[in-house]
């Protein structure tokens, strides 16, 4: 039988862990906020402590630090319905034995007090708080990227973030920085898959003055000038099979050779990389390699897409709100109606956060859509779709088929760039539209541009939505 601590200025929640608690043998005081906490442990310190973070009187981590004051202090569990990146860290690198979100099962509290009463808690490192929240969210999904990010950021490892596109992968990259050993260091992001192959290498390693035809100058690459902080490789599993040996012999030694330079220079850099791809599958279908994989993913950590977290639409659309209501200079309209919410609730999103702030962007703008379900829902109504490519490109292409297919048969890529051009006047230079036509991504349409030496350009450019 333990002596527990219970905190919580919310009677309900208070009692139903205290009686519980109560169910399997322990012996529980109960305390409804900061001023009593402290109190009862100067009177008899406990076993352990569970607490709520933000209550009336104090929060959570002002109880952690009068906890950790005691001469044989006690673990610490926090529960909280207001989570953040900020308190998760601040909280497990002050020695928190665990972070749970509420609503959380009761099973799941009372196994983690079984193994915080086995465990000692650790000494932990001293340091101040994170700055304003960096990521908005306290769905339990996303409380364990928050423990993830607490526990690994300050760890020299390499990291693998996974998610959908629009989950905020670059997010995490720069939290792992910030809340890392070297936050005053450089962040570089590269964002790979919009790199073309012929020019990845430069790009991350540098070159030397006279390396290639354009190279003018000596140019740093893109992990030297990330030398002492962290370098984000993002999209990572788009670099080619030929690249991942490069990149892979950069892990394994620490070493940057530039383009014609003779010998690498050693580099200090923490890599996180991210992706929206299956790298088990890649490797599996051999296209990505399992060395590369596994130096890369030191640890991993995957974010939920938004629709496994709708609990936090009201707090994401409030900070997107006020995000874009500064920037553009309009009143902020205040929460959007109940029923507005459920019309968000119900879309997929796709796009995940990155949509959602398009689609608060195009309300905000419009005036009073996110306080009517009905415009709301037109907004998130799917464009109507064009003509059919193949029979508006038919006549187009026409011309094209009938000269390739007479022999001489033209190579594969010379083909591609042929018909990527037709496609291209089809649209009248509007790679946008060219790029849903083909069924591709706008960055692969322009890669694939750079590759047929850019054979675009001649074509004008037209303004894009």
């Amino acid at each position: 039988m333990a002596h527990i601590l219970v905190v919580d200025d919310d009677l309900a929640i208070r009692e139903m862990v205290a009686l519980a608690l109560e169910k399997r043998g322990h012996r529980v005081v109960r305390a409804p906020g900061l001023a009593a906490a402290r109190a009862a442990l100067a009177e008899a310190p406990p076993d352990l402590v569970v607490s709520d973070i933000y209550m009336q009187d104090g929060t959570g981590l002002e109880l952690l630090q009068t906890v950790r004051s005691l001469e044989d202090p006690p673990p610490l569990i926090l529960m909280t319905a207001k989570g953040t990146l900020e308190t998760a860290a601040a909280a497990l690198k002050d020695g928190v034995f665990d972070y749970l979100a509420k609503p959380f099962d009761l099973e799941l509290l009372l196994e983690r007090v079984q193994a915080a009463l086995a465990d000692p808690p650790p000494a932990p490192p001293r340091g101040e708080d994170g700055p304003a929240s960096m990521i908005v969210g306290s769905a339990p999904a996303l409380v364990e990227v928050y423990k993830a990010i607490g526990r690994v950021a300050p760890l020299r490892v390499p990291v693998l973030v996974l998610g959908e596109t629009g989950t905020g992968k670059e997010l995490v990259a720069r939290a792992l920085h910030r809340f890392g050993a070297h936050p005053q260091g450089p962040f570089v992001p590269v964002h790979c898959g919009a790199i073309p192959d012929t020019l990845i290498e430069s790009e991350l390693f540098g070159h030397r003055k006279g390396a290639f035809t354009d190279a003018q100058r000596d140019r740093k690459g893109a992990l030297a000038l990330a030398h002492g902080g962290t370098v984000f490789l993002d999209e990572v599993g788009e670099i080619s099979t030929v690249f991942q040996v490069k990149l892979l012999r950069f892990l394994e030694d620490g070493l940057v050779q530039p383009l014609g330079a003779e010998k690498g220079e050693p580099v200090q850099v923490r890599v996180v990389a991210a992706t929206h791809r299956d790298l088990r599958a890649l490797v599996a279908a051999g296209r990505f390699r399992e060395d590369l994989y596994y130096r890369l993913a030191g640890y991993e950590i995957r974010i939920p897409p938004l629709r496994e977290r709708l609990t936090d639409l009201p707090a994401l659309v409030a900070h997107v709100q006020g995000r874009f209501c500064g920037e553009l200079g309009l009143e902020d309209p205040g929460p959007p109606s109940r029923a507005a919410l459920d019309v968000l609730a119900a879309h997929p999103w796709p796009g995940n956060v990155r949509e959602l702030g398009h689609v608060v962007r195009r309300a905000l703008i419009e005036g009073g859509a996110l306080a009517d379900p009905e415009r709301l829902a037109r907004l998130l109504a799917p464009p109507s779709p064009g003509p059919e490519p193949s029979a508006s490109l038919r006549p187009a292409l026409l011309p094209v088929a009938s000269s390739l297919f007479p022999r001489p048969y033209l190579p594969l890529d010379e083909l591609e760039r042929l018909y990527l051009l037709e496609v291209l006047e089809h649209t009248g230079g509007n790679k946008t539209e060219a790029a849903r036509i083909l069924g591709i991504e706008r960055k692969t349409l322009a890669r694939k541009l750079i590759r047929g030496d850019r054979p675009d350009a001649d074509l004008p450019e037209s303004e894009e939505p």
